[in-house]
């Protein structure tokens, strides 16, 4: 025993002696504060929500229509801001949020899918523009996003990537939310990070509801694990972006609220904004554009048509905002609330026109120049909002919801484009005497990133990972939270989108707006830049700019003409061009006729395929079935237009062909499919003539026609802006008829896909 002793004694002081000989084991683990960052104590939480499509005279908050409780409550425990302002249009907005930076300036001067070759209009951000979520991050800030993305080109979409512009190479960790511009509510196309989530058929499920309990959830499990790390999280819901869709009970809370039009409610809420102290009692309110009709001039059926489509859009901000309180709720339940900084940001740019003069059940076929009937909408009427539709609220209702300005979104030389109501809080810094007040200071969206980083303790840094940063445009809008009379910081600030552009400065705006009307969505300008005819206003003493002073003032029109002109050579705003359509980028489609996808294949671009637009094309897919075959075996598209070949649960080929509100196809073999290898095929064979032309639709198995019907039109763009290609089963929302009780996107079982190639003619 006594030798066993000793030979184990030995072993362990050899061990001893080998782990002195590892420095890395043998020394004490260095300070904590070496390998993990954490901010100073008392660092401030960060909370940023971008609203989407949202006028300033929207929310009641802000005088508008719409209740807004928890925007209110907000607003009463903090600070309103009657002179904030975004670009006028989604991407370019979020980029100056996130950066600091002016649009062009990192390249992000259009909306993603308008972008083109210009370097102020690129599409992409590039590293000299580090935005403040990886500053934070860096900083030992926790930090996610949830929502709308809408940063990364359409050529990076893909699940190739590269993924160093989607928001978990932008310094954020976490990232739950879609990265498009918009996406269906009820049947969203939904990334965890960079992978595709496929949501199940939950019963009443609603996309804002699953964000605002995502980031609940975050917002708790991060306080929970470390307490003293501050968390900055991004929360950019889709609501109200088109397509308007909420829950039924909540549209049906606004029933015959807008009976009496447009007219009306941006009188009575320019009215409401006076006595509530928004807005100056002697402000002149703009008139309505010319293009708009007059709410008196529609016919009853349009009246009502259109009546009930701002009942949807009603309801969807409603709703929206009561799930934003889920987040002060959780903030508040965690102690958190009073040391974090709030900013509510009330909309991209102001409400859009883009659902057209009377509103649609499906815009993506009307803006291409697939327009609804009257009689269409009135048939329809019990869907608007609901699922399976893609509704969209005439032009008027926008132009009422920006009260009392002019416009609506994309009309950067307008406030109707570009003013948008803002809330900021944070109890520990604001303090009670100043809370429930107005400031009236000019602010622009990308001063939220120099409000946080002074809030923070933070300073952007000149050189980042050896890379120069631009210089921050932004200016810290803390200076106006003791004093609602302090001066302006922000004196100086250019506005462009789609050729309409302004110039601000010191209490004056210059405009130009360059004729292309927001409801006709595709369409650009043809007036040469030249031929615009620009206009002035003193928005010292004409808040809603409403007089247009430049015949009277021509020197201080002629000054300020001048300063654009060096602030869109600073920024990159030069060359202007008419553009609405990307032009001149990386397409991984484009030159493409033929492409072979496998089983496995989801969420693939549309701009990945070949294209099909005006030309025949067709889809073969070869599949072996099974026993209980059934399933999607490809799909393009969702509720709002596309096409699918499936199996029913029987086995049966089928395939569905949606043209938006116009026109379904239904076409099926007779029989389900033999054990064994088969080829199902599906032939568009074009009319010619021109775009957007019709042409014989073929389903075929096995080379034998199993239906075939005419449509009477084509997309001339795409059947949606989000919902993807996919092999196996239907991602985001449906195109098919499947069943009820299955999954969402109605994955193919008991068989194996081989390939599925799409190919085009000319």
């Amino acid at each position: 025993m006594n030798a066993r002793r000793r030979i184990m004694s030995l072993a362990l002081a050899s061990g001893c002696a080998l782990l002195s000989s590892i420095p890395s084991l043998a020394q004490p683990a260095p300070p904590e504060q070496s390998l993990r960052t954490v901010p100073a104590k008392g660092s401030p939480n960060v909370v940023a929500i971008l609203l989407d499509d949202v006028g300033f005279g929207a929310t009641s908050a802000f005088g508008g229509p719409i209740p807004t409780p928890v925007l209110d409550s907000l607003a009463g425990q903090g600070l309103r801001y009657n002179r904030f302002h975004t670009t006028s249009i989604c991407s370019p907005t979020r980029a100056s949020l996130l950066t600091g930076r002016n649009p062009h300036a990192v390249g992000m001067g259009a909306v993603m899918n308008s972008a083109d070759s210009r370097p102020g209009y690129h599409g992409f951000q590039t590293r000299d523009a580090v935005g403040m979520a990886e500053l934070l991050r860096r900083a030992g800030y926790n930090t996610a996003a949830f929502g709308k993305w809408h940063q990364t080109p359409d050529f990076e979409t893909s699940a190739n990537g590269p993924f160093d512009r989607w928001p978990t190479g932008q310094g954020f960790e976490h990232f739950y939310g879609f990265i498009g511009g918009e996406t269906d509510q009820f049947e969203p196309t939904l990334y965890e990070g960079t992978s595709l989530v496929q949501l199940p058929n939950r019963p009443g499920y609603h996309l804002s509801e699953d964000l605002a309990e995502k980031a609940s959830a975050w917002l708790k499990t991060q306080h929970s694990v470390e307490p003293e790390r501050p968390a900055f999280l991004y929360f950019a819901p889709g609501a109200a972006h088109a397509p308007l869709q909420a829950p039924r009970e909540w549209i049906d809370r606004f029933k015959g609220k807008f009976d009496a039009g447009w007219d009306a409610m941006q009188a009575e809420t320019t009215a409401r904004q006076k006595r509530l102290g928004i807005i100056p009692r002697g402000t002149v309110a703009a008139g309505r554009p010319d293009g708009l009709p007059a709410w008196s001039t529609l016919t009853d059926q349009q009246k009502r048509n259109s009546a009930r489509l701002m009942e949807v859009y009603a309801g969807f901000l409603a709703h929206c905002d009561a799930q934003v309180g889920k987040l002060v709720d959780a903030l508040k339940a965690s102690g958190e609330f009073e040391n974090t900084l709030l900013i509510y940001v009330v909309g991209d740019n102001g409400a859009s026109g883009e659902g057209g003069i009377y509103g649609s059940v499906n815009y993506v076929g009307a803006y291409q120049f697939m327009p609804e009937t009257d009689a269409v909408r009135s048939a329809q009427i019990g869907q608007m909002g609901g699922p399976s539709t893609n509704t969209h609220m005439p032009a008027g209702w926008a132009w009422g919801l920006n009260a009392p300005f002019p416009w609506m979104k994309t009309v950067a030389s307008h406030l109707g484009g570009t003013r948008n109501g803002m809330v900021i809080t944070w109890p520990k810094a604001i303090g009670q005497s100043a809370s429930g007040g107005l400031r009236s200071q000019f602010g622009h969206v990308n001063d939220i990133m120099p409000t946080v980083l002074e809030a923070t303790g933070l300073t952007a840094p000149t050189v980042l990972d050896g890379i120069a940063q631009k210089p921050i445009d932004g200016t810290s809008l803390i200076y106006s939270f003791s004093d609602p009379k302090a001066p302006e910081r922000h004196r100086t600030q250019y506005f462009e989108v789609f050729g309409n552009r302004a110039i601000y400065s010191d209490g004056w705006m210059a405009a130009a707006n360059h004729g292309r009307k927001p409801w006709n969505v595709v369409m650009p300008s043809n007036r040469k830049f030249e031929d615009d005819r620009w206009e002035l206003y003193n928005l010292s003493a004409d808040f809603a700019e409403a007089k247009d002073l430049a015949a009277n003032n021509p020197a201080k029109l002629a000054d300020l003409r001048a300063l654009f002109d060096r602030e869109a050579e600073r920024n990159n705003l030069l060359p202007l061009k008419n553009v609405i359509v990307a032009t001149g980028l990386p397409s991984l489609g484009q030159a493409r006729t033929s492409v072979t996808f496998h089983a496995g294949a989801t969420a693939i671009p549309a701009s990945a395929l070949p294209p099909t637009v005006a030309r025949s094309w067709k889809v073969e897919a070869d599949l072996d079935a099974g026993p209980g075959s059934a399933g999607v075996v490809a799909a393009l598209g969702g509720g709002a237009g596309g096409w699918s070949i499936f199996l029913k649960p029987d086995g049966t080929p089928a395939a569905t062909y949606r043209l938006f509100n116009i026109q379904t196809l239904e076409l099926s073999a007779g029989k389900p499919l033999t054990p064994g290898a088969h080829k199902l095929a599906l032939t568009f064979t074009y009319d010619g003539g021109g775009f957007g032309k019709g042409g014989m639709l073929r389903f075929s198995v096995d080379g034998e026609t199993a239906g075939e019907g005419h449509l009477q039109a084509s997309p001339i763009a795409g059947f949606t802006l989000d919902d993807p290609f996919s092999v196996g089963i239907d991602s985001g929302s449906q195109v098919g008829p499947y069943p009820a009780e299955q999954m969402l996107g109605y994955a193919f079982r008991g068989g194996q896909i081989g390939g599925v190639t799409l190919s085009t003619g000319k």
